[in-house]
């Protein structure tokens, strides 16, 4: 475990105590990258959608047990689940839309700085490229800064798999960038 990953678990167990401080610390850390997920994942309101992920945590964080790296997956596993629930309800697959149009993201995150560096126009087209599951993974893997092991989790499927779909992921983004380096 990182020192972040300890500092988080350091949160989580003062906000499971009941420190509204710590749950906000909590919120203010994963916040942004929860954001970014969604947004990268196509669903629309994302302000609405990061708020249903927090409230879902907020109650279930009594039932929670393990580190802050266990957390960070059991955040992005509620977030990827809201994903899908947005998508059902609004009766579509999911689709990559521009970042201009999107509601403002709750806290400034790295993502953010490197989207508007590489340009949003760039990145949807990049990520078009690739299949659903590709995406998921690299985006699990890039934006929300999980492991392998996580990132399985995340999406039901077996590390060997998580591992297979970022390597084609990549390498389909190596091809298509020809040949320059890209790497999770």
């Amino acid at each position: 475990m990182d020192h972040s990953d300890a500092d988080l678990a350091d949160l989580v167990e003062r906000a499971r105590a009941g420190s509204p401080d710590a749950f906000a610390g909590v919120y203010e850390r994963l916040a942004g990258p929860v954001a970014g997920y969604l947004r990268s994942r196509g669903v629309r309101e994302v302000e609405d959608a990061t708020s249903e992920v927090f409230l879902a945590v907020f109650t279930g964080l009594a039932r929670f047990e393990g580190d802050g790296e266990r957390f960070r997956a059991w955040v992005f596993t509620i977030a990827h689940r809201r994903s899908v629930d947005s998508w059902r309800r609004a009766g579509r697959a999911p689709v990559t839309e521009p970042l201009d149009d999107a509601p403002p993201v709750l806290v400034p995150s790295a993502e953010d700085a490197a989207l508007d560096v590489l340009g949003d126009d760039r990145v949807r087209a990049l990520l078009d490229l690739l299949s659903p599951d590709q995406r998921d993974v690299l985006l699990l893997r890039v934006v929300a800064d999980l492991s392998l092991e996580q990132v399985a989790a995340v999406l039901g499927k077996r590390e060997g798999a998580v591992k297979a779909l970022q390597h084609r992921a990549l390498e389909r983004l190596r091809r298509h960038l020809g040949g320059k380096g890209v790497s999770p």
